[in-house]
C-alpha cells in the first residue's frame, strides 16, 4: 500500500502540495488570520479544506481496497510441518526452510522448492496467470532424490541443506543445488523444480515443498515495480497557464501596492484625513501614513489574498473527477466489448484520457496484435515435398496485389477454400492434403523421412496432456499457441501424445507395416529448452529399443548452420519452400533430428550435468555451451508452416487511423519477409509504395561475419546502415508526392539507433508513411518507442499483447495492451487495455477526440470565469485607491468556485460532444485538432483569458453607470456598497453560466440541470443570507411576503431556508444581512440590469464566435455544419470540399490509399489509351 495509518495524513498532505497552487491557497490561508486579511479567515481555509478533503478521501478510498486485498492475502493460511505434523500457519509466519504442504486449487505462499507430489512420478501442474497472465498450465517436476516423500510422516527426520542464489526478479531462472543430509550429495536444482508464489496448484492433490524466499524476497514481490509516471501534454501545459495567473496576480498585486503607498504617504497632512473612511489617525492601524513603504509591502499581501480568485482552487479536482468519469464511459462502452472472451475496454489510469485524442504515432507489434496469435497448422514441406493446399489471409492479399483474375472472386463474395470445404472445427489444425491425411503418407516416396517429421511434433514440446474422462477425447495445456498447433497436428496425423510422466511420453503411432495403432514410449533424457538467445527446442529421447535420438526445431536461421552438408540432400528446395511461406505470411521452423552414438551423449551428459550443478554467475553460458556441442550435424526433415490470421477488422481499422493523420509503425520479431506481407494484408503496404529497405544481409557483410573478426564487421556494418539511410533520404527528396514505406531488420536496427546516426532514422522515418522493423528484440521495441516520442515531441502510443511489448508499452506516452493469447503481462503493464486491435479506432478517434475537446473547453472556461471574477475585483480596488475593501461578501466569493459555477464544467468534461461518435467516425480526419493540438494552443487560451478580462471590464462599468445616479428603491436611496457588490455578483454567476450555456456543443437534461443550478444555488444563498437573523419565524414571513417580489420558483426554497436558517445571527451574512430581501428583490432596476448587462458581457464572444465559424472555422466547426446538412442530404459531396481544406499530409497507407492509387493507375492508363488513339488518328489524316 501507499500509505499507513501514521503516514496517511503527512504523506497525503505532501503529495496535494506538490501542487504549487494549493501551496499558494495554504499561504493565503494562513495569512487571513492576520490584521492584513481583507476577509475572514474562515471564508479562505473552507474551500481550500474542502478540496483537499475530497481529494484525500479519493486517496483513502484507493489505498483502503489495496490494503484490504494486502490483508486478505497475508492472513491466508497454508499447512506447515511443525512438531511433527502439519498444521495451519498464516502466510505472514511463514519462514525460509519450513516444508509446506500445498493442495489442489490452492495459491503457493512463498518460492518453494518441490520436493514431492500427488504423483508417483513428482510432477505436478501449476497456473502462474497470477504472475505472468497465461492461462495455460506449467509442468513442474521434483528431483528423484526428494520423490519418495510421499505423505507427511516420511518428513519426520527428513533434513537437507539448499545452497541458492541471492532473491531477483528472474521468474524464468533458478540456480542452487540440495544436499541430503543422509547421502552427503549434490543434487542441481533449476526453474523446474521452483514454485513461485502467487502460482496456483492445479490437477494436482497435492504437493510438498521447502520455502526458499520469503515475503519481499520473493520473484513475484521483486518484479512488482512501480510503473512509471505519466503526464498528459495538456497537464503539463496548464501548469504553465496556472504560472501565467500567478504572474499577473504578483504583477497586479505590486501595482496596486505601489499606488496604495503612494496614496497612503498623502493620507495625513496637518492632520487633515484625506482618505478618512481608512481611518489614518488610528494608532492601531496597520497602514501607517508615516511610513507609506511598509504599508505597500503589507498591502503586497493583502492583495495576494484577495486577487487569489484569479486562481481556479477547484481546477485540479474537477479535472480528476472529470477524467474518473471519463473512463468509466470508456470501460462501459459497448461497441469495444468483445463478446467471446467477455473482454471491455478498461481505462487502467485516467490521467491520460485527453492524450488518447492527441496520438501522432501508433507503434504496433505484430503477432497477437494486429493477428490473432491463434496458430493454426496449414502447410509443411517434408523431404523437399511441399504439402498442404490451404489459401493464407496473406496470399488472397497478394492475389490482389498483383492483379489476379481471383480478385473478382473475392470481390464477388464467393467464399474462399477453406469455407468451400468445410472448414476444419479442430483448434490449430487447418491442414488439407489428401497425400498425407488419412494414413496415406506410408505410401509417399520418401515415408520414412515422414514418419519421423510427424514423430518430431509429437515429442519435440512441453505440452501437457489432458484426457476427457467422459468423452476420452484429449486437449493440450501449451507454453505458446504454435506448439499446441503441432501436437495437434500430429494427432490429426496419425500420431497422439496422449501421456507425459517424469520418464518420458507416451505415442499413439501409425505403424507403416501393419496400418494399425501401436503405443510406444520414449524415454526423455533432457530437454534443451528454447530462449530467444537459442531460438532452437531441442530434446533428446531414448527409444523403445535402446537408441538414442535429438529431435530439434528452430529458426531456419538457426538450424541451417546445424545441419550435416553430407545428410540434408533436399535442404535448397526446403529453403525455397520455407521462402515461399514467408510470403504468404506464414511463421515457419526448421525441423531436423539426429541419432546419437553412447559414448558422444556420455560425453554431453557429463558436460551437461556439470553445468546443471554449477551454482556460479556464468551457468546459463555453461549449460549452451554443452547443448551446442550436441546439437550439431543434424539430418534435415522439412519445414512446418503455421498461420497466424489477421484479426476481425485490422485493416479497416488501419484505414481509419492513417485517414487521421496518423502514422503507424510495425515493431516484430518476424523474418521480413513475413512481416512485409502482413503489411500488405492490413494495407500498411500497398502496390505502387515505394520500399526503402535497410538490411546487413549483403554479401560484403555475411563475408565478413564468416571471416569472424567482430570489430570489422561493426564497422562495416554502421558505414552500410548509414550510407542506406543517406540514399533513402535523398531518393524522398528528390521525389513528388509519391508514398514511401521504410523496412530495416534487427540488425541494421542496432547501427540505426546509435547516438550519432538515430536522428538520421528518425528524419526518415518520419517521411515514410508507415515503417516496418523486423527481427526487432524487446530492448530494441523500446529505444525505438522512446527515439520517436523523444525525437518527435508528439503523442506517442504502443499497442502490444505479450510480455516482449512490455517495454514500449512502457516507454510510450500511451500504452494499450491486448488481452491475448501470450498472457495479461502488456495489459498489466499498459494504461488502457482492449480486446482487439479493431477496438483502437473508436478508443482514439470517438474517446480520444471527445476526451481532448472536452478538458481543452474545460481548462479554458476555468481561465475565462475566474479571470472576470478576479478582474472585477481589480477593478473595484482601482477606484478606492487600492485599500483593500472587497466588493463582495466573504463567504460569496468562497463558493463562488466551489458551488456556483462548478457543476457546469464539470458536466461538459463528462458529457459533451462537439460532433457525434458517427461523424468522429466518418470523417477521420477531425481526429488532427489533437495533434495538431489546436484546442489548447496558447493563443486560445490568451483568447478566453482576453474574453474574461473584457467581460470583467463590461459587466462593471455598466453595473457601476447603471445604479449610480440613481435612486435604487422608491424611498429615494441611492446604492451602496452591499448592493453595488450583490448586484455585480450576481451579473457575473449569470454571465459565466449563460457562457457555458452558448459554449456547450451538445445538450443533455444534466447539463441544463448544472447551468441553471448554479444560478439557482445563488438567488438560494441571497435568500438565506438575506435572512440570517433572529427574529420571529411567523414576523418574517410576513415581512419578506410584503416587502419582496421574486419570480414564484424562487418561493418553495425561501420558505424552506426561512425556516432553517432564520434563527442564525445577522452577524454570520455581513454586508448581505437583508440585502436580497429589502433592497435588491423589489428593485425593478436590479432585475433589469441583471439581464442586460450579463448580454452585453457576452455579445464580444458571440460576435466572434459567429464570425470564425463562418469564415475561419475549425475543423469540428465544418464537420458540424455536415452533421447538421446530413439531416436534409447527403453531404457527400459537401465533405470532399472539407477535406480539400484540411492542412494534413496522408500518411499514404490503408485501403483508402490502396484504392485511391488503382484508381490513378486506372486512370493514367485511360489518358494514355486516348492519347495513343488521338496520335494515331493524326497520323491517318495526314
Amino acid at each position: 500500500t501507499k500509505y499507513s495509518a501514521v503516514t496517511f495524513i503527512p504523506k497525503s498532505l505532501f503529495e496535494q502540495f506538490r501542487r504549487v497552487a494549493n501551496i499558494y491557497f495554504l499561504v493565503v490561508a494562513c495569512l487571513s488570520y492576520t490584521p492584513i486579511a481583507p476577509f475572514r479567515g474562515a471564508t479562505a481555509v473552507g474551500p481550500l479544506v474542502l478540496v483537499l478533503l475530497v481529494t484525500m478521501v479519493k486517496e483513502a478510498i484507493e489505498d483502503w481496497r489495496r490494503k484490504q486485498q494486502d490483508i486478505e492475502v497475508n492472513n491466508r493460511k497454508t499447512k506447515v510441518f511443525q512438531d511433527g505434523a502439519f498444521r495451519h500457519t498464516k502466510w505472514t509466519k511463514l519462514r525460509v526452510g519450513d516444508v509446506v504442504k500445498v493442495e489442489k486449487d490452492e495459491f503457493f505462499p512463498a518460492d518453494l522448492v518441490l520436493l514431492s507430489s500427488s504423483y508417483d512420478d513428482a510432477i505436478c501442474y501449476v497456473e502462474t496467470m497470477n504472475l505472468d497472465g497465461e492461462t495455460n498450465l506449467k509442468l513442474k517436476q521434483s528431483l528423484d532424490v526428494t520423490s519418495r516423500l510421499q505423505d507427511d510422516d516420511s518428513f519426520r527426520g527428513f533434513g537437507a541443506v539448499i545452497r541458492c542464489e541471492d532473491p531477483n526478479a528472474n521468474l524464468y531462472s533458478f540456480v542452487g543445488n540440495i544436499e541430503i543430509e543422509e547421502q552427503q550429495q549434490q543434487y542441481p536444482l533449476s526453474p523446474q523444480q521452483l514454485l513461485l508464489r502467487d502460482s496456483k496448484l492445479r490437477n494436482t492433490e497435492y504437493v510438498y515443498g521447502v520455502v526458499v524466499f520469503t515475503g519481499h524476497d520473493t520473484k513475484v514481490m521483486q518484479n512488482a515495480t512501480s510503473a512509471p509516471s505519466k503526464r498528459s501534454k495538456i497537464e503539463k501545459k496548464m501548469d504553465g497557464a496556472i504560472y501565467v495567473l500567478m504572474s499577473i496576480l504578483v504583477l497586479i498585486s505590486v501595482i496596486g501596492s505601489v499606488v496604495f503607498g503612494l496614496a497612503t504617504k498623502h493620507d495625513l497632512v496637518d492632520g487633515r484625513m484625506k482618505r478618512w473612511y481608512l481611518r489614518p489617525d488610528n494608532p492601531d492601524n496597520i497602514y501607517d501614513p508615516n511610513n507609506p513603504a511598509v504599508s505597500a509591502a503589507l498591502h503586497f499581501f493583502t492583495a495576494m489574498i484577495l486577487y487569489g480568485y484569479f486562481i481556479p482552487i477547484s481546477l485540479y479536482v474537477s479535472i480528476e473527477l472529470v477524467k474518473l468519469l471519463q473512463a468509466l464511459f470508456i470501460n462501459s462502452d459497448i461497441h469495444m466489448y468483445h463478446e467471446e472472451s467477455d473482454t471491455p475496454a478498461h481505462a487502467r489510469t485516467s490521467n491520460l484520457n485527453e492524450e488518447l485524442g492527441q496520438v501522432y504515432t501508433i507503434l504496433t507489434d505484430k503477432t497477437g496484435t494486429l493477428t490473432c496469435n491463434s496458430m493454426e497448422f496449414i502447410k509443411c514441406s517434408i523431404a523437399g515435398t511441399a504439402y498442404g493446399r490451404g489459401i493464407t489471409e496473406v496470399e488472397k492479399a497478394m492475389a490482389k496485389r498483383n492483379g489476379s483474375p481471383v480478385i473478382s472472386d473475392f470481390e464477388l463474395g464467393v467464399e474462399d477454400f477453406h469455407q468451400s470445404e468445410g472448414r476444419s472445427a479442430i483448434k490449430g489444425f487447418n491442414f488439407r492434403d489428401e497425400r498425407v491425411m488419412d494414413g496415406n503418407w506410408v505410401h509417399q516416396q520418401h515415408s520414412g523421412v515422414i514418419e519421423m517429421f510427424f514423430r518430431l511434433l509429437a515429442i519435440c514440446h512441453t505440452c501437457i496432456p489432458e484426457v476427457d474422462e467422459v468423452t476420452g477425447k484429449i486437449s493440450y495445456e501449451a507454453e505458446s499457441p504454435d506448439e499446441a498447433a503441432f501436437v495437434v497436428a500430429a494427432h490429426e496425423l496419425g500420431f497422439t501424445f496422449y501421456q507425459r510422466t517424469q520418464a518420458g511420453v507416451y505415442l499413439h503411432e501409425l505403424d507403416p507395416s501393419s496400418g494399425e495403432q501401436v503405443d510406444r514410449f520414449y524415454k526423455v533424457l533432457h530437454v534443451l529448452e528454447f530462449s530467444s538467445a537459442r531460438r532452437r527446442m531441442s530434446v533428446i529421447v531414448k527409444d523403445e529399443e535402446g537408441k538414442t535420438f535429438i529431435f530439434s526445431k528452430g529458426a531456419d536461421s538457426i538450424m541451417y548452420e546445424r545441419l550435416s552438408n553430407s545428410e540434408s540432400t533436399y535442404s535448397e528446395a526446403t529453403q525455397k519452400h520455407i521462402n515461399d511461406y514467408a510470403d504468404a505470411g506464414l511463421r515457419t521452423l526448421v525441423l531436423a533430428y539426429r541419432q546419437l552414438e553412447e559414448i558422444e551423449y556420455a560425453k554431453f551428459e557429463r558436460k551437461f550435468t556439470a553445468a546443471k550443478n554449477s551454482v556460479s554467475a556464468d551457468r546459463d553460458e555453461l549449460i549452451d555451451e554443452a547443448a551446442d556441442l550436441i546439437e550439431r550435424d543434424l539430418i534435415l526433415l522439412g519445414a512446418t508452416a503455421v498461420e497466424d490470421k489477421l484479426q476481425k477488422g485490422v485493416p479497416d481499422c488501419i484505414d481509419k487511423l492513417a485517414k487521421a493523420g496518423i502514422k503507424i509503425w510495425v515493431l516484430t520479431g518476424d523474418k521480413m519477409e513475413t512481416a512485409i506481407n502482413i503489411g500488405y494484408a492490413c494495407s500498411l503496404l500497398r502496390q505502387g509504395m515505394k520500399q526503402i529497405t535497410i538490411t546487413l544481409d549483403t554479401p560484403d557483410i555475411i563475408a565478413l561475419e564468416k571471416g569472424g573478426d567482430k570489430g570489422a564487421i561493426n564497422k562495416a556494418s554502421k558505414v552500410s546502415v548509414v550510407q542506406q539511410i543517406n540514399e533513402g533520404k535523398k531518393l524522398i527528396n528528390a521525389s513528388g508526392n509519391e508514398s514511401f514505406a521504410l523496412i530495416i531488420d534487427g540488425k541494421s536496427l542496432t547501427y540505426a539507433l546509435k547516438d550519432d546516426t538515430k536522428a538520421a532514422f528518425l528524419d526518415l522515418a518520419i517521411a515514410c508513411g508507415s515503417v516496418i522493423c523486423c527481427r526487432s528484440s524487446p530492448k530494441q521495441k523500446a529505444l525505438v518507442t522512446r527515439l520517436v516520442k523523444t525525437g518527435t515531441g508528439k503523442v506517442t502510443l504502443a499497442i502490444g499483447d505479450g510480455a516482449n511489448d512490455v517495454g514500449m508499452i512502457q516507454e510510450a506516452d500511451i500504452g494499450v495492451g491486448i488481452s491475448g493469447a501470450e498472457g495479461m503481462q502488456a495489459v498489466m503493464a499498459s494504461d488502457v487495455s482492449i480486446a482487439q486491435f479493431r477496438f483502437l479506432e473508436r478508443l482514439l478517434l470517438v474517446h480520444g477526440h471527445w476526451c481532448y475537446s472536452r478538458i481543452s473547453s474545460m481548462v479554458c472556461y476555468f481561465l475565462y470565469k475566474n479571470i472576470t471574477f478576479g478582474v472585477t475585483l481589480f477593478l473595484y480596488e482601482s477606484l478606492s485607491t487600492f485599500s483593500g475593501q472587497t466588493l463582495y461578501n466573504d463567504w460569496s466569493m468562497s463558493l463562488y468556485n466551489v458551488l456556483f459555477t462548478s457543476l457546469p464544467v464539470i458536466a461538459m468534461g463528462v458529457f459533451d460532444q462537439d460532433v457525434s461518435a458517427r461523424f468522429c467516425l466518418k470523417y477521420p480526419m477531425l481526429y488532427q485538432e489533437g495533434p495538431q493540438n489546436l484546442l489548447f494552443r496558447w493563443s486560445r487560451l490568451l483568447g478566453w483569458m482576453l474574453h474574461g478580462v473584457g467581460s470583467a471590464v463590461i459587466i462593471f462599468f455598466l453595473t457601476i453607470a447603471s445604479l449610480k445616479h440613481q435612486a435604487f428603491r422608491k424611498d429615494g436611496e441611492v446604492i451602496d456598497l452591499s448592493i453595488l457588490g450583490a448586484t455585480a455578483y450576481t451579473c457575473v454567476v449569470w454571465a459565466v453560466n449563460m457562457q457555458m450555456a452558448i459554449t456547450v456543443n451538445y445538450f443533455t437534461l444534466i447539463q441544463h440541470i448544472c447551468i441553471w443550478s448554479g444560478i439557482f444555488l445563488w438567488y438560494v444563498l441571497s435568500l438565506y443570507l438575506a435572512t440570517t437573523t433572529k427574529i420571529n419565524q411567523t414576523n418574517s414571513l410576513t415581512i419578506f411576503l410584503t416587502k419582496l417580489t421574486i419570480p414564484l420558483f424562487l418561493l418553495p426554497c425561501r420558505y424552506l431556508f426561512l425556516i432553517i436558517y432564520g434563527a442564525i445571527t445577522p452577524s454570520f451574512s455581513t454586508t448581505f444581512f437583508m440585502v436580497f430581501s429589502e433592497a435588491l428583490g423589489g428593485a425593478p432596476a436590479y432585475w433589469v440590469v441583471t439581464l442586460l448587462v450579463a448580454v452585453a458581457a457576452l455579445i464580444p464572444y458571440f460576435t466572434l464566435a459567429v464570425v470564425k465559424t463562418w469564415f475561419f472555422p475549425d475543423y469540428h466547426n465544418k464537420i458540424q455544419w455536415l452533421q447538421h446538412a446530413a439531416k436534409h442530404a447527403d453531404p457527400e459531396e459537401e465533405l470532399g470540399v472539407v477535406l480539400r481544406q484540411f492542412s494534413v499530409r496522408s500518411t499514404g497507407v490503408g485501403v483508402s490509399a490502396r484504392r485511391d492509387a488503382k484508381l490513378v493507375r486506372t486512370n493514367s492508363k485511360v489518358i494514355h489509351a486516348d492519347s495513343s488513339s488521338q496520335s494515331q488518328a493524326t497520323v491517318e489524316l495526314t
